[in-house]
């Protein structure tokens, strides 16, 4: 077979359109060159249906050995005493959870979609809000703080099974413990959807999600610098506490239950290679060098943020302790919408986010939300946030002159020279 030229040379336009761009999408960041080798691997190739030492199929010995790797490397990460690596993402794993821990129609709370919280956290369009019962908190208005009163309230109210922390877009530190309290008083699980933050957890940076919540569920690219997937850890089991059992009616403990959710449950065979990525990356997070990167994402993040609000941004919570920042752009008569389009065209990439109270449709927005992790990973250091910034400014305040975009794309382009990205591909 002749090599795919039309597949290969698009792929060569990604990497330049990556090289040459800023990426500030919160979401995103870039693998080592070792991570993207283990996952164009023959592992690919393996059909591996079931657990290391449990599987469906022959020949499974080696990627037993993979997948066994990557499991107790995430424990040593977390210090967890059980993970599961197999979820193909981060909302699977919530699935997995969900499968585990609750029955249809049971009731859930989670931080509103509209607040900054996720889908699977209960939202309408969701399997998490299709399937059971979503009750929702919210952040205050004053301060753009998780209003801690109100989920006490809610879950004092309608008492539900499971309370989900966690967001795509806050940027602040979590109470676990306060959450765990009144879950405790009602009679729910917690879930810590830690997608976000879990580079700057695992370097020991943010609060400890582990010590309050029943469950902690994650990606792991985002700032934990892996392939895209996702993941499930336990660091004390316990038995299910709403007599939820496996197939055959046998009482399980809440470690077997995830499995048994994960597979057969919910998704079938394991992407080995992708779990062999997973694993460098672990092994990656366990070298000391991976927490300076955790501490130069906050700084960045921080000199960024002073960087906006020094040129009359409006932030959510005034300000960051992670890796994001939320930005309200009612003040400079823009649009979520109208800010990502020309960035793009400047190529600063970073998305449309709705802000809470927002008056705009998910679709417009008010806001967009920035993040550090990627551009923290090319290398930078506070003092270039103040010159990005100043890029992002000087394009959104002359959105609609086509002359300043492209002299600003120039920069852009001249300015991350200085960053190279995978020399090694050529």
């Amino acid at each position: 077979m002749q090599r795919d030229t039309v597949v290969f040379d698009l792929i060569q336009k990604e990497l330049d359109r990556q090289r040459h761009g800023i990426e500030l999408i919160a979401s995103e960041n870039f693998t080592s060159l070792q991570v993207m080798q283990a996952m164009g691997t023959v592992a690919t190739n393996k059909y591996a249906e079931g657990y290391p030492g449990k599987r469906y199929y022959g020949g499974c010995e080696v990627v037993d050995e993979i997948e066994t790797l990557a499991i107790e490397r995430l424990k040593k990460v977390f210090n967890a005493s059980w993970a599961n690596v197999q979820p193909h993402s981060g909302a699977q794993a919530n699935v997995a959870v969900f499968l585990a821990c609750l029955k249809p129609g049971d009731k859930i709370l989670g931080l509103d979609l509209s607040m900054g919280g996720h889908l699977t956290h209960g939202s309408p369009a969701n399997f998490s809000g299709k399937n059971y019962q979503a009750f929702f908190y919210g952040v205050k208005k004053d301060s753009g703080l998780v209003d801690y009163e109100h989920l006490e309230e809610t879950a004092r109210r309608e008492k539900p099974k499971l309370i989900i922390c966690g967001a795509s877009a806050y940027s602040r530190d979590w109470d676990y413990a306060r959450i765990r309290a009144v879950a405790d008083e009602v009679g729910a699980l917690v879930m810590a959807d830690i997608a976000h933050p879990a580079g700057l957890i695992a370097s020991g940076l943010l609060n400890d999600p582990f010590d309050h919540c029943h469950i902690v569920t994650s990606t792991t690219h985002k700032t934990l610098r892996g392939p895209r997937g996702g993941i499930i850890m336990l660091r004390h089991d316990f038995e299910n506490p709403f007599g939820i059992k496996d197939p055959k009616g046998n009482t399980r403990m809440m470690s077997a239950l995830l499995d048994l959710a994960v597979f057969p449950g919910m998704q079938g065979g394991p992407l080995e290679h992708v779990i062999a990525a997973k694993a460098v990356a672990f092994g990656e997070i366990l070298d000391g060098a991976f927490k300076q990167y955790g501490q130069q994402i906050i700084a960045n993040a921080q000199a960024m943020a002073t960087s906006f609000v020094n040129r009359g941004y409006q932030l959510i919570s005034n300000g960051t302790d992670n890796h994001l920042m939320l930005i309200d752009l009612r003040n400079k008569n823009l649009t979520g919408k109208k800010a990502q389009e020309t960035l793009d065209k400047a190529h600063i990439t970073l998305n449309k986010n709705a802000v809470p109270f927002d008056d705009k449709s998910p679709f417009v927005t008010s806001g967009i939300r920035v993040g550090v992790p990627a551009v923290t990973t090319r290398g930078m250091k506070e003092a270039h946030m103040e010159t990005v910034v100043s890029m992002i400014d000087k394009v959104l305040m002359n959105a609609n002159d086509a002359s300043v975009i492209e002299s600003v794309k120039t920069e852009v382009k001249a300015f991350m020279q200085q960053f190279p990205l995978y020399p090694e591909l050529g």
